[in-house]
């Protein structure tokens, strides 16, 4: 049994909507107040996707990118400016293997993937005079949670009807702990996955032929087991 040397005052729990821009400089500055200084900000908050481009509402991606992509970058640059002042400290990012591949039924989340991982390399390069603030990005690919619950789908008022069996999927403590070890060495880009997802990534990244026709065959069985009512993701894990 550990005990906690943490005491009240170490505890600062604050509600936040990261599609109401106008609260974050407000937020920023709570945390400020109460401990004087920001060291880490790990930005997880978002939305994933299932549903077909061509039977979704636009409006589906205008809140996919608003609350996974412009919400992030928005609690970001409050953060970022105490940073710069101190001149230290780490911002990590929950991105996706979404961010570094496509996938069918994901085109919006897949979107808003890519988005944050080219702001943040690009925002890495802008802040070569600030070499204690670390630029983490973390890419993880199926882990056990309640995305599939929450997710976007062709409409903003539908939500889905099957989550699908989790058990194929990375265990959330293992995630976790891959995240913390990736934060503490600073790792720029990490990417915690299992086989075969992981497999996905490398060849994405290398070989992006040989990704587009292996994900054309796989993509294709996502899509029927999605209009089955199977989880899409189950396809990749057999």
């Amino acid at each position: 049994l550990e005990i906690s040397s943490l005491s009240e005052s170490d505890i600062l729990v604050l509600r936040l909507d990261l599609t109401d821009r106008s609260s974050h400089e407000a937020a920023t500055n709570s945390v400020l107040k109460h401990f004087g200084k920001i060291d880490v900000l790990v930005n997880n908050g978002g939305r994933s996707q299932r549903s077909l481009f061509v039977d979704t509402n636009l409006d589906v991606y205008n809140a996919i990118i608003e609350l996974n992509y412009l919400g992030t970058i928005s609690l970001t640059k409050y953060v970022l400016n105490h940073m710069i002042q101190r001149k230290k400290g780490k911002i990590v990012t929950v991105s996706s293997v979404m961010g570094i591949m496509g996938a069918p039924l994901a085109t919006g989340y897949c979107a808003s993937k890519h988005a944050l991982q080219g702001f943040f390399n690009s925002l890495r390069t802008e802040l070569t005079d600030y070499p204690e603030i670390s630029i983490i990005q973390i890419c993880p690919g199926p882990v056990q949670s309640q995305i599939i619950q929450n997710v976007f789908t062709e409409n903003l008022a539908k939500s889905i009807e099957n989550s699908g069996d989790q058990s194929h999927k990375m265990p959330t403590d293992r995630c976790a702990r891959l995240t913390l070890v990736s934060m503490a060495n600073d790792v720029k880009e990490a990417w915690i996955s299992d086989h075969p997802y992981l497999a996905v990534c490398y060849l994405w990244q290398y070989a992006p032929t040989w990704a587009w026709w292996l994900m054309n065959r796989m993509g294709k069985r996502r899509i029927q087991n999605f209009k089955s009512g199977i989880d899409a993701d189950a396809s990749y894990s057999r």
